[in-house]
């Protein structure tokens, strides 16, 4: 069985993230992406994002492939939004959390400088699972990677494979 590494990134920096998570953890990258783009620019980025983390949406998403029995386990990468879970994969996480409760669930969140423990509370109540396998929170990882991302990166998934 294998291990699914579940993404949504505007910026950048989740992919980042979920990239180095999967190569090493030979897992299967799926990108998560709403139907509906978020504006990715100025103003209307952090008003129309935010708003809608905080108001709990769930964007219809395009197609994706995650077929239930396939994976043992799954890591989410996931921005925070306003101190939460991005929408998107907020309606990843309600469409599949029957799927997702039969796993180990291991969450990366990426963010600018907060919010992380309020998002993996998200996870945790939208699953109604307390014990995930191995959090890991990182600060703007592609766009300040630093020596140190890697080796966060790589101790997470020595966490998740143990």
């Amino acid at each position: 069985m294998k291990t699914a590494v579940i993404c949504y990134s505007m910026s950048g920096n989740s992919l980042y993230a979920a990239e180095q998570i999967a190569e090493r953890l030979g897992a299967d990258l799926i990108r998560i992406e709403p139907v509906k783009a978020y504006p990715s620019e100025g103003f209307r980025k952090f008003f129309w994002g935010g708003k809608s983390a905080v108001m709990g949406e769930k964007p219809e998403l395009e197609p994706y492939d995650f077929p239930d029995g396939q994976y043992c386990a799954a890591v989410i990468c996931s921005p925070v939004w306003a101190g939460r879970v991005s929408p998107p994969i907020l309606s990843f996480l309600t469409k599949e959390k029957d799927k997702l409760r039969g796993m180990e669930v291991s969450v990366c969140m990426t963010h600018a400088g907060g919010g992380a423990d309020k998002a993996f509370a998200q996870i945790r109540k939208v699953l109604e699972n307390d014990s995930l396998k191995a959090t890991l929170s990182l600060v703007d990882p592609k766009e300040a990677p630093g020596q140190e991302v890697p080796e966060r990166i790589s101790a997470f998934c020595s966490e998740i494979l143990s």
